[in-house]
């Protein structure tokens, strides 16, 4: 188990470090379209979980779209704190 805090830096740390080998830096090699359409997607698979999923299914999506948001704002060069003051 981690928190959104320990997930941005985990990958934040993967991305400095600039692993080929890992999945994020190859995924954040593609772009902010291919982010968003992650994002979307994701988003679509919350809502539709939510609706007729149980509670575990929609922990996962949400998961997944929390892993996505992060990798949306590392690949603009937002942090954790340009997120936290609007929030």
């Amino acid at each position: 188990m981690k928190t959104f805090d320990e997930l941005f830096a985990e990958l934040s740390d993967k991305v400095a470090k600039a692993d080929q080998a890992s999945s994020t830096v190859n995924y954040l090699g593609q772009g902010v379209h291919a982010i968003g359409k992650k994002l979307v997607e994701e988003a679509a698979e919350s809502w539709l979980a939510a609706e007729h999923e149980t509670k575990e299914r929609t922990a996962e999506e949400l998961s997944q779209l929390c892993y996505h948001i992060q990798c949306m704002m590392i690949a603009k060069g937002l942090t954790l704190n340009d997120l936290y003051k609007v929030l």
